[in-house]
């Protein structure tokens, strides 16, 4: 059992995807007990909304939704909804936060939607109810609470409407959602990150890995690259990317902002659209095997590598694409073990240079403390995956 509301006199409602996920069959009940049955018109489990349809013989009352953006922190906003099954129940309170990110709390809500915040008292049941403003507007969809003990704890999450009319809009014409893709796998510019990049402040989304034939190697964007911005619009940090790039016109050339190699460069993309099944992520290439077997310590690093033949490969079962230098020995008090890297990662990159001996890590370590950084940024491949690790470069 959960909430909802409709947006239209002909029967449309919305809900959240979770309400009626698996659902055989939808029945909604009206405020003065009607019963219908509903149909669905679509749902999108990334943002948690569905929308049905009902059939009455009458012009039923309905809401239209406001502009969650006017929201203010400390603006009053009411609740309506079915908490626990005890029918139409409101209550109010204010916005506590607005752009909360909730995946830990709500994985179903996926990197897509900035949650307002709120302490009007939310609980089981008042999942896809409305949050009206003080205009009577829909400013939000009450989707998820935080509560140690299932109950209300005057903590609340509301997809905004800002997300949710463009969802409910392609949910509608399409029956699914249709999202940009850029094709290319992204990770947050921590202090570290960004002042081995040279970057004055830590913000844009650091490329990790590029897809083969996406839109991202289409457009010229290279692995290690920042993204600053995208259709003109500011990359503050990593997991704002996702929402810009998804909301995006689908065939549209978009300008991007990226920082490379200490300057910024402006680039031109053409936003694909994103099958729910693409593969992200691509093998790197095979690295020819060489016969030196050689490790060598990098006391600045508090590592040991050795670089990457067939006989390391056999010792430390690496797959036959891996290429660059493993590690053999992590130093406990080393600025590498305060980053967690450990024995078996392999650095692919160092200073977004391919490594093809190990030579070359420590010309870049030279390199880097030669132009003043305090820290090095290595491409690592671990078992987590691919990504940048920014390591403090101690005494050498």
């Amino acid at each position: 059992m959960g909430s909802g509301f409709i947006i239209e006199k002909s029967g449309v409602v919305i809900t959240n995807n979770h309400v009626i996920q698996d659902a055989q069959e939808i029945k909604v009940i009206l405020q003065d007990n009607t019963t219908l049955t509903a149909k669905l018109i679509g749902r999108d489990p990334k943002t948690d909304i569905a929308v049905l349809k009902v059939n009455s013989e009458k012009d039923l009352p309905s809401v239209s939704f406001g502009d969650s953006d006017q929201l203010r922190v400390g603006d009053w906003v009411v609740a309506i909804g079915n908490p626990f099954g005890l029918g139409g129940t409101v209550t109010a309170g204010i916005v506590s936060a607005r752009g909360r990110n909730i995946n830990i709390l709500n994985p179903r809500s996926g990197s897509y939607v900035d949650f307002i915040q709120t302490d009007a008292s939310i609980n089981r049941g008042n999942s896809g109810g409305p949050l009206f403003n003080m205009r009577g507007e829909v400013v939000g969809i009450n989707s998820a609470i935080l509560s140690p003990t299932g109950g209300s704890v005057g903590i609340g999450f509301s997809i905004p409407s800002s997300t949710a009319k463009g969802v409910i809009d392609q949910l509608r014409r399409f029956g699914r959602t249709r999202r940009g893709w850029l094709g290319v796998r992204i990770q947050q510019v921590t202090n570290e990150i960004g002042e081995s990049l040279g970057l004055k402040k830590a913000n844009g989304a650091l490329g990790a890995e590029v897809t083969a034939g996406g839109p991202a190697e289409k457009g010229k964007i290279q692995k290690g690259d920042v993204i600053l911005s995208f259709n003109d619009q500011m990359v503050n940090e990593m997991r704002s990317l996702p929402r810009i790039v998804a909301s995006s016109k689908i065939g549209q050339k978009v300008p991007i902002v990226v920082w490379r190699k200490g300057k910024k460069k402006s680039l031109s993309v053409a936003v694909g659209e994103l099958d729910e099944k693409q593969a992200l992520l691509i093998e790197p290439g095979q690295q020819k095997d060489t016969k030196s077997t050689k490790e060598s310590k990098l006391p600045s690093l508090g590592l040991t590598l050795a670089f990457i033949n067939n006989a390391v490969r056999k010792q430390f079962k690496l797959k036959k694409s891996s290429r660059g230098a493993v590690i053999t020995f992590v130093d406990p008090g080393g600025t590498a073990a305060e980053q967690g890297l450990k024995k078996g990662d392999i650095i692919i990159e160092a200073g977004q240079t391919a490594i093809n001996s190990l030579k070359d890590v420590k010309d870049k370590i030279e390199k880097a403390r030669r132009e003043g950084r305090k820290s090095i940024l290595l491409l690592m491949e671990r078992q987590i995956g691919i990504g940048f690790v920014a390591i403090r470069i101690g005494q050498g």
